[in-house]
């Protein structure tokens, strides 16, 4: 057995045992990944793939089995290479970060500067995704961490913390009824038309599940993934717009009124992701260091062999 055969029996079950696309995201050719995967079952002596004629109709209960042990050698390959990448070349490297547009707009510019200061050699490379990309990014270690609000503590695959807490503001123009009321409810802003986030973006779902708790249905004019343009849309008049704090800290523009409403929605989490049990060059525990007072590099690492759980941060 060799270290082709465990990728094409891992890239095969990713791409929904499609030996075509397995090839293709491999390089090499359909018949060469069957071959292989058929070699690496005679030699193992069980079938990994139940099979109708050709074609692989689903991974058997060993086949289970033995994607877990590949998973398992092909991460520590991984961190083979990233330990003699590190130790060749100290202090230089790419830092690859997936992450939503927010953050990378909003929260990530200062210690991502920071970090060049310490490590002038490294370079970084941003990847603004969805949270499910970004998570999907890091488990496939296309990306050394991930960041982001929503949906990364559901995958198994990856040890996520806490970084920061944030809440929701409204924003609409200064001469909007609404700016004028000191304290606003849910029902008023579902009485409006609206402009906030895609639901899969910057706590979005703790507003649909604020509204749906008070049986309101939100009149959303538009959704979008980026902050500036909910600003702009709101600007136009075409609503009042829901948008993530951080987006209205030093606006240059002042031309809107912003009212917290922390109180309908409650604190969201920006979390940050790892693929567990990877290994981690020194500059990504002090990126991580970077973003945030409650990440050190001892929390970090015993995180990342299950030592410390969610509930004691």
């Amino acid at each position: 057995m060799n270290l082709h055969q465990f990728r094409f029996v891992q890239e095969a079950a990713r791409r929904n045992l499609n030996l075509t696309e397995a090839a293709k995201a491999l390089h090499t050719s359909q018949p060469g990944v069957s071959k292989a995967i058929i070699e690496l079952e005679e030699e193992l002596g069980i079938d990994i793939f139940a099979r109708h004629g050709k074609r692989l109709k689903r991974i058997t209960e060993p086949g289970q089995q033995v994607l877990r042990s590949i998973e398992i050698i092909m991460r520590e390959v991984g961190n083979l290479k990233r330990i003699g990448d590190q130790y060749s070349a100290q202090d230089s490297g790419t830092l690859s970060i997936a992450t939503t547009h927010t953050q990378a707009r909003y929260v990530l510019p200062t210690p991502v500067a920071r970090l060049r200061e310490h490590y002038p050699k490294v370079t970084v490379s941003l990847h603004q995704a969805t949270p499910a990309e970004v998570a999907r990014m890091v488990i496939d270690e296309q990306a050394d961490l991930g960041m982001a609000t929503e949906s990364l503590a559901d995958y198994p695959e990856l040890v996520t913390l806490p970084c920061y807490e944030w809440q929701h503001v409204l924003v609409m123009p200064h001469q909007h009824p609404l700016a004028q009321k000191e304290r606003i409810n849910l029902e008023d802003i579902a009485g409006e038309p609206l402009i906030t986030y895609h639901p899969s973006f910057t706590g979005r779902g703790k507003i649909d599940s604020a509204m749906a708790a008070r049986q309101l249905t939100p009149k959303i004019v538009l959704e979008a993934i980026d902050s500036d343009v909910i600003k702009t849309y709101v600007r136009l008049g075409l609503g009042i717009g829901i948008v993530a704090e951080m987006a209205m800290r030093d606006d240059p523009l002042k031309d809107l009124a912003v009212r917290p409403v922390g109180h309908l929605f409650g604190e969201s989490v920006a979390r940050v992701a790892f693929k567990r049990g990877a290994y981690m060059r020194n500059f990504v525990y002090k990126f991580a260091e970077l973003l945030s007072d409650r990440l050190s590099r001892d929390l970090i690492a015993r995180a990342m062999v299950g030592h410390v759980a969610d509930y004691e941060l």
